[in-house]
């Protein structure tokens, strides 16, 4: 099965001021977020990747930079609209504080599946485009590397929260149930049967030992261990 960490980005002055970011270009990690990139790259240092996804705003560049920076071999940096932020519309560069008061937040909360955003973007798009991008872009390393394939997708709270929804196969409408903070690593594995999640919301511990090992032969569908399995050192 190939690997794929899904890493938020660190800390942004958006963030610390509490404010919707948004597609709001030049919003960056702040000293904080910084110190929260260099430390998730020092978690994954020892697992080589075959590819880092990032979205295309700058917080996401910037904590892909720090995560590939001072590795023994160079790591392929790709770009990709489809794992952007969700288009907030006129929501973005808003304090969160002031929206909380807007009827549509307990939508949001409740229902995010009926929520399309002034003008700006339906909840069920952004999933539809990042369930779509990463599932596309994990079955083509597949092909080409193997299923030992350890890849990054560097993106934003919102998107991650509704891609692992999808790996849990929970309906959009629960995916406030799932927290992502910044410079977090969530581990899916995604089998030709079904994706695994191995963790979610992680921020400390090495994660070198997510490394599959090398299997030949034709992908085939991974069974779930009954009573648990041994973790893992299968």
């Amino acid at each position: 099965m190939t690997t794929l960490l899904l890493v938020r980005h660190g800390r942004t002055t958006a963030n610390r001021t509490g404010v919707l970011a948004g597609r709001t270009p030049g919003v960056d990690l702040d000293e904080v977020g910084v110190q929260q990139a260099q430390a998730a790259a020092q978690r994954i240092a020892g697992l080589p990747l075959a590819q880092v996804v990032t979205s295309p705003l700058r917080r996401c560049k910037h904590t892909s930079q720090l995560l590939t920076e001072g590795r023994d071999q160079p790591v392929e940096v790709v770009t990709d609209a489809r794992i952007t932020e969700c288009g907030y519309g006129a929501w973005s560069g808003r304090p969160l504080k002031e929206l909380a008061k807007e009827k549509l937040w307990a939508t949001v909360q409740q229902t995010p599946s009926a929520v399309r955003f002034p003008d700006g973007e339906a909840m069920t798009e952004m999933s539809a485009r990042a369930v779509g991008c990463v599932r596309e872009r994990d079955a083509a390393l597949a092909a080409s590397v193997g299923d030992e394939a350890v890849w990054v997708a560097v993106s934003h709270g919102d998107v991650i929260k509704a891609i692992l929804a999808d790996a849990l196969g929970m309906h959009l409408d629960a995916f406030q149930r799932i927290v992502v903070d910044p410079a977090s690593i969530s581990v899916v594995r995604y089998s030709a049967g079904r994706p695994f999640v191995v963790s979610t919301n992680t921020t400390s511990g090495d994660l070198s030992g997510l490394q599959p090992p090398r299997r030949k032969g034709r992908r085939k569908p991974a069974d779930a261990a009954v009573g648990g399995g041994l973790g893992s050192q299968e």
